[in-house]
């Protein structure tokens, strides 16, 4: 395909099955004769690779791609933007399903919006419920109390940082979109620099969000197109995973650079 555009980044690491499921929901997509879908395998050292080619073999509109190391989630989309040709590059996690006409209403909403740097969907779980992913910029407490027995004590905490008083079915600016799924035009990525890839895992999409906005350009939380999205959480959990298994060390590395990066101030 020449010049799509649509760039969709799919990155997989170990959750083939997932990636599969992500990229044919992908090519459902009303825009799906404009898009392009790169599949980045970030160094599983699994089945990963066999899954993939068998399964999304033949779909011309489909590159997989593997990265010769696994340099974290940030690391893993930079590297597959570098294959992307499309005027806009969706970054999609593969446990997020778009509703069939989302690509294209995320790209109508950025064309009629020039203004917009980041565009993010409402993410919903397969029980209904809804993720809290517009979010206020991370505070030290709030990571702590978010992590703790302490977001029954210090609740006020928690609807700040996550907005919990916010209707999700309102269209608006926010510091920062959590959730691995949102659309951007591709020279403004390459013009932030990508991903800050210091960030192995978490905090990168805040960071990332940060420097949108300090680039004069607005993050923007779009309900008007949902995506399914997979209720467990890697950061889920308490004290004890934050401090005893390597997502929850990943989680505390990633606080101390972001803190260290933007200091404590939250405007």
């Amino acid at each position: 395909m020449e010049n799509p555009l649509v760039s969709a980044i799919v990155l997989n690491f170990r959750s083939p099955q997932p990636t599969v499921e992500c990229v044919l929901a992908l090519l459902k997509q009303s825009l799906a004769d404009r898009m392009e879908v790169i599949v980045v395998d970030n160094h599983s050292e699994d089945d990963s690779i066999g899954v993939l080619r068998n399964r999304l073999k033949g779909y011309g509109r489909v590159r997989i791609i593997e990265s010769p190391r696994n340099g974290g989630f940030g690391s893993g989309y930079n590297y597959g933007v570098r294959f992307a040709r499309g005027k806009f590059l969706l970054i999609n996690n593969p446990d997020k399903l778009l509703q069939e006409d989302g690509v294209e209403k995320l790209v109508q909403k950025m064309e009629r919006e020039p203004a917009i740097g980041i565009l993010g969907p409402k993410l919903v779980h397969g029980d209904g419920t809804y993720r809290f992913s517009a979010r206020a910029y991370p505070r030290v407490p709030d990571i702590v109390v978010k992590r703790t027995f302490l977001r029954h004590l210090f609740p006020h905490v928690l609807e700040r940082y996550l907005q919990l008083r916010e209707d999700p079915e309102r269209e608006r600016d926010a510091d920062w979109i959590a959730g691995g799924c949102f659309l951007i035009r591709r020279e403004f990525f390459s013009a932030l620099g990508g991903f800050d890839d210091r960030f192995f895992l978490f905090f990168e999409d805040a960071d990332f969000c940060r420097r949108c906005r300090e680039a004069g350009k607005r993050v923007v939380y779009f309900p008007q197109m949902e995506a399914r999205d997979r209720k467990k959480r890697l950061s889920e959990g308490g004290v004890f995973t934050l401090l005893f298994t390597r997502v929850g060390r990943a989680h505390i590395a990633s606080g101390f650079k972001y803190f260290w990066k933007w200091g404590l101030k939250n405007d």
